[in-house]
């Protein structure tokens, strides 16, 4: 997107941007300026993505992690990310407000994208976690959450659902907001 002939990112966009996340304008022409020059086409492919998001996670595997993360923000749904699209996915993971984040983990919760959770949903996304953690890491967690499935259990019981039951956006904003363990579950930050 953007205006490929100066290669400045557009008006539009770039007003756009400013209003919806918390980078200044140079931010914004700094990251286009570096997403032109590693994805000339404009657009970002899940295989790039993947292989970039992997960098955070040099000793973990991050690439089922990474898809799901894809699929989140490729809200066109064309298997490609263009620089709107990666600028608000750097946001959201990064700087976003907690609600607005809360917002993206539904969608990232949400696989099949329609509208609610169910507990394999949960399985699914706490398993790709699960693999960014280092094993040396997981030796060092709880009993009930050093597995990706006793991870899933914990988090679907916050919720109070049945096996079969599922939950819609707010439930699951206020699940998590009310409790900072399920807060703790949808996410991983490496040991520092």
């Amino acid at each position: 997107m953007g205006n490929t002939k100066s290669g400045a990112v557009s008006k539009e966009i770039l007003h756009d941007l400013k209003l919806n996340t918390k980078f200044t304008e140079t931010e914004i022409a700094q990251w286009y300026e570096n997403f032109k020059r590693q994805c000339p086409t404009g657009r970002i492919s899940k295989g790039e993505f993947e292989n970039i998001y992997s960098k955070f996670f040099p000793e973990s595997d991050a690439q089922t992690y990474a898809q799901h993360v894809f699929r989140s923000f490729d809200t066109n749904d064309d298997g490609t990310l263009d620089f709107k699209e990666y600028i608000i996915a750097l946001h959201m993971t990064s700087t976003g407000k907690t609600t607005s984040k809360l917002e993206w983990a539904f969608s990232l919760f949400d696989v099949d994208k329609n509208g609610y959770i169910t507990k394999s949903e949960v399985k699914e996304i706490c398993t790709a976690i699960f693999k960014l953690i280092p094993k040396e890491e997981v030796a060092t967690l709880a009993d009930d959450e050093n597995t990706a499935e006793k991870r899933a259990d914990k988090l679907w019981g916050f919720f109070e659902k049945g096996e079969n039951d599922r939950v819609a956006e707010g439930e699951f904003i206020q699940g998590v907001l009310d409790n900072d363990d399920a807060l703790r579950l949808i996410q991983y930050s490496p040991a520092k």
